[in-house]
């Protein structure tokens, strides 16, 4: 099915997967995806080249989930997917620093060789947003650091910034370089300059808008009447997946007041922030829709399965698999003694992709047949 066959799909079950960002712990997502792939193809009694592609209709994706996005959009394998991730991790966290003194800017690695990967005609070439090899329809979400504003931007031939005839036409602009910038995390990698029309705009990691979890504006790309689908809600009509890479808490309960100087501020509060989001994300997520799948939200809202909430009915069926990657965590996914946490929090540890595999599978353990089970369609 094209995208313009989805885009103008007349009836449901509507189909959207959703993908947060996260660095090299996109592999633990990737884990979850390949026992999705693998419960579907069961489940439609589908053979292997049976691909997320023919069975979402949108997906979403931040950050690592945009490189994600795309690749599973372009109808690859979650297998070719891991491949790619095992080959060029090291070289999307590329020890070369980039330096300059004068505009007093450090990045810890730079990104030449991640563009390279991107660019390469096995990957994502020359393809565009508009490129009519995208199976499914696609979002990306980066910030516009020079209109200080989230940019969630998709392949909906419908929305008011992809019309063709438009010379700063957002179909037009290449899907190496909107993932490059979705992944540019600052500190990590230098920003990327995109060319919109006769403008440059400066775009950085998505992670740093309200989307690195992007679940609901999701739904509501899908959903508003300014985006043009408006496509029908409903538990039995829509379904919305969610995969995380882990949550980090800062967890520190010996904390004194006096060691929260500026530069304890500047370290821990981006991250405070993102996580924040991402956990505001997912409960209006479990709020709205009917919530099959999803650990606790916190001690007071607990998961929310089963919860009626404000609505007399659920806009959508949503499952939401991810951890929270503590030593708490750890121990409920019975990886205590085999992962170390300092190995696996931050967002860059490629020596340690094996023990990020461990914790993917132990999430994915999660994935059950039944809750697909009303949308084999």
């Amino acid at each position: 099915m094209s995208v313009h066959d989805k885009v103008n799909k007349k009836t449901g079950p509507y189909k959207l997967l959703a993908l947060d960002g996260g660095g090299i712990r996109g592999l633990m997502t990737l884990e979850v995806l390949a026992k999705i792939e693998a419960t579907l193809r069961e489940g439609l009694g589908r053979d292997e080249s049976f691909v997320l592609a023919d069975y979402f209709d949108y997906i979403a994706g931040t950050s690592t989930g945009a490189i994600i996005a795309t690749a599973l959009s372009l109808g690859w394998s979650v297998e070719k997917i891991q491949g790619f991730y095992k080959e060029s991790g090291k070289a999307m966290f590329d020890k070369a620093f980039l330096l300059s003194v004068t505009r007093k800017l450090v990045y810890k690695y730079g990104d030449e060789k991640l563009s390279n990967k991107l660019k390469h005609a096995e990957v994502f070439g020359e393809q565009t947003l508009g490129s009519d090899k995208l199976k499914t329809l696609l979002m990306l979400v980066m910030r516009n650091v020079n209109t200080d504003s989230p940019w969630p931007v998709s392949n909906n031939p419908k929305a008011k910034f992809n019309d063709p005839n438009l010379p700063d036409s957002n179909l037009k602009l290449p899907l190496w370089q909107l993932v490059r910038a979705s992944t540019a995390a600052p500190t990590f990698f230098p920003p990327e300059t995109v060319q919109l029309g006769s403008k440059e705009f400066i775009f950085v990691d998505g992670a740093i808008t309200p989307y690195n979890n992007p679940a609901f504006q999701l739904f509501l790309m899908a959903t508003l009447e300014p985006y043009q689908l408006m496509w029908p809600t409903g538990e039995d009509n829509m379904l919305l997946v969610s995969v995380g890479t882990g949550l980090t808490p800062n967890i520190n309960l010996e904390l004194k007041t006096r060691k929260m100087h500026t530069a304890y501020n500047a370290i821990t509060i981006p991250g405070a922030l993102m996580l924040a989001s991402q956990t505001q994300q997912d409960l209006l997520c479990r709020i709205f829709g009917k919530c099959v799948s999803g650990d606790p939200i916190d001690g007071e809202v607990d998961d929310l399965l089963g919860a009626k909430g404000p609505l007399e009915s659920k806009l959508f069926t949503y499952m939401r698999y991810d951890a929270e990657l503590s030593n708490e965590g750890l121990k409920k996914l019975g990886l205590a003694d085999s992962v170390q946490l300092e190995h696996v929090q931050k967002m860059d540890s490629v020596e340690y992709m094996d023990e990020l595999e461990r914790i993917g599978k132990a999430i994915a353990k999660k994935v059950k047949p039944e809750h697909f089970a009303k949308f084999l369609q």
